[in-house]
Formats: C-alpha cells, structure tokens, sequence
C-alpha cells in the first residue's frame, strides 16, 4: 500500500478485474498458510467484493440469498471471523459492517480508514505513525491495549471533483 495517496477506486475502473484480483490474492493467502477458503468464505468475499462499500452481515446474507440457499447468520459471522483474520477483509467499526481488502499488510501495521459521506467508498492510508505513539502511551500507564481502529469521515476524492 503507498503512502502517499489513500485507495479510493476511480469511477469506471474494471471492478471485474479488480474483484478477480482480489480473490486470487485470497486464494494465495489461504494457499501460503495452509487454511482453507471454503466456498463459503468465498462466497462472503464475492459479496463484499461486490462494490468498494462496507457492508453489514446482513447485507451479506442478502446478497448470498438471491444466489445461493440462505447462510444461517452463524456461518456467515464464522466466515467474516475468518476473512478477518487473514487480513482479507476489515471491519469499519462506526458502520458496523465488513470491508474486502486485497493489500498485504505487516501484522504490527495500523490503517486509517477514509470512509465518504457522499458516496460510502472507503480508502485507507497507513497509520502505525500516529498510532504507535498512543498505544505505547496507553502501555506506560499499565492499560493493555487490545485494538486501534482509526476512522475518518468526509468526502472522497472523486465527489468532490464531482461538486
């Protein structure tokens, strides 16, 4: 991931490619660590991946509804848990909802989410910078920090060369 500019797809950019790049790089992943990615957590993917949005499980079982037999939420939550895990897809915490990702990230690096007001798109730019500082703050007073999550809202690129 660069860090110079946060990845925020241009309008009209080959979303078909980009998901097919997406889930080789999850197959690659899984394959390297010797984990399984089921159709299942495939299918989860393939749902995320259908836009450059967050969505909500429920959302996600929606969107497997209309192609497969309806997921128990369960299993759905069971495969988010994995794709989380392997750094295949964030949570966006204030949304409540689940964003594909294809960039290898270092185990110990931070990202900052840009998420748009306007359209819902979120980017992300390295944030271990602004955060490391915090969290060894936080240790030096015995708190025992468990996650970092950095959101920022506001307009993406894109809209606001669209106002």
């Amino acid at each position: 991931m660069s860090e110079a500019a946060p990845i925020f797809h241009e309008p009209g950019h080959d979303h078909g490619r980009c998901a097919a790049d997406a889930l080789a790089h999850a197959e690659s992943i899984c394959q390297q660590r010797g984990q399984r990615f089921t159709p299942i957590r495939r299918q989860v993917l393939e749902a995320l991946l259908s836009s450059h949005r967050p969505l909500g499980a429920y959302d996600v079982i929606e969107q497997l509804a209309a192609r497969v037999a309806r997921p128990a939420p369960i299993t759905v939550y069971r495969a988010l848990d994995f794709l989380m895990e392997n750094g295949l897809v964030h949570r966006i915490e204030s949304r409540n909802a689940f964003l594909a990702c294809a960039h290898n990230h270092e185990s110990s690096a931070t990202v900052a989410f840009l998420i748009c007001e306007r359209c819902g798109a979120v980017g992300e730019v390295p944030a271990s910078s602004i955060t490391q500082p915090l969290i060894e703050g936080a240790r030096a007073t015995g708190f025992s920090p468990k996650m970092t999550v950095v959101e920022i809202t506001g307009v993406c690129a894109n809209c606001s060369k669209a106002a």
